[in-house]
C-alpha cells in the first residue's frame, strides 16, 4: 500500500445543521493500530460511516487507501472490511451461508474456498452449519468479523467491537485483532470504550471531543507526555478535560 492507510483532511459533518464532527484531520499509516476514543456522541460513529462510505460529509475529503470515500465508493469497499456495533446477519440462515452470501457479493475469487478458510483461521469452522439466529453475542461477534475479513480487506474497520462480550471474549476478540494485523497485515481503526484493550492493542490512540479531535499520538509518546497519571483512563479523562 503506498501512502497513508487513511487521510482526512477537514473533515465536517452536520446532522439536521447539528455539527458533530468538526474539521477533523488525521492521518493513519498502513500497519497501524488505531484507537478512537471519546464520549458517547463525540462522533466517533460519524467518522467511521463516512470513511466507510456509508453516509457523505457535510465538508472535508478522507481517501481511504488512496480512494476518495465519495468520489470512488467501489474501490473504498473493496479495500475495507467494517464490523459495526450491531453485527447484522440474515438468523434464518447459517454462517456459511451469511459469508458466501456475502463473498459473492464481495466477488471473492472462489467464495466457498474462502468461506471455509476465514472460519477455519478465526477458529469456529464448528459453527459453520448452524443457524444465526441460536447464537450468543460472542458467537455473533466471531462471524461477524469473519464476515468482515472473508475479501481480505487492507483496512479493517470496528466500532466497538467488544460491546457485550464477556472477559473471555474480550481476550479472544484481542488476540484475533492482534493476529489479523500482524499475521495478514491489516491496519485496524478501532472505535472503543475499552480503555484496557487500547492500551494492550493500539500502536496509535486519538480522542474525539464533541466533534473535535483533541489529540493523536502513539501510546509509547502518550504515556511518556503524561507520566503523572496512574493509568490510561487518567490521561483520556485529563485529555477530554472531564471529571472522573
Amino acid at each position: 500500500m503506498a501512502g497513508p492507510a487513511i487521510e482526512i483532511r477537514n473533515l465536517s459533518h452536520r446532522y439536521n445543521g447539528d455539527p458533530v464532527l468538526l474539521d477533523i484531520s488525521l492521518t493513519i499509516e498502513p500497519g497501524e493500530i488505531f484507537g478512537f476514543l471519546g464520549h458517547n456522541g463525540a462522533g466517533k460513529t460519524t467518522t467511521i460511516n463516512i470513511l466507510t462510505t456509508l453516509i457523505t460529509p457535510t465538508a472535508g475529503t478522507a481517501l481511504v487507501n488512496g480512494h476518495d470515500v465519495v468520489k470512488e465508493r467501489r474501490a473504498v469497499t473493496a479495500n475495507i472490511g467494517y464490523l459495526p456495533a450491531e453485527v447484522r446477519m440474515y438468523s434464518h440462515m447459517t454462517a456459511a451461508e451469511n459469508l458466501l452470501f456475502f463473498a459473492q457479493l464481495s466477488g471473492v475469487a472462489n467464495p466457498r474456498t474462502a468461506v471455509a478458510e476465514t472460519l477455519d483461521y478465526l477458529g469456529c469452522a464448528d459453527l459453520a452449519d448452524l443457524r444465526v439466529g441460536s447464537f450468543s453475542t460472542g458467537m455473533r461477534q466471531r462471524i461477524g468479523i469473519a464476515q468482515a475479513i472473508v475479501h481480505r480487506p487492507d483496512i479493517l474497520f470496528l466500532d466497538e467491537p467488544s460491546a457485550g462480550l464477556d472477559p473471555v471474549g474480550i481476550r479472544e476478540l484481542r488476540q484475533t485483532i492482534l493476529n489479523l494485523n500482524q499475521e495478514l497485515g491489516m491496519t485496524v481503526f478501532m472505535n472503543t470504550h475499552q480503555l484496557s484493550e487500547v492500551a494492550r492493542l493500539c500502536t496509535t490512540i486519538g480522542v474525539l471531543n464533541h466533534g473535535e479531535l483533541i489529540y493523536k499520538d502513539s501510546i509509547e509518546e502518550t504515556t511518556r507526555r503524561f507520566p503523572d497519571e496512574a493509568s490510561l483512563e487518567d490521561i483520556y479523562v485529563r485529555m477530554e478535560g472531564a471529571t472522573p
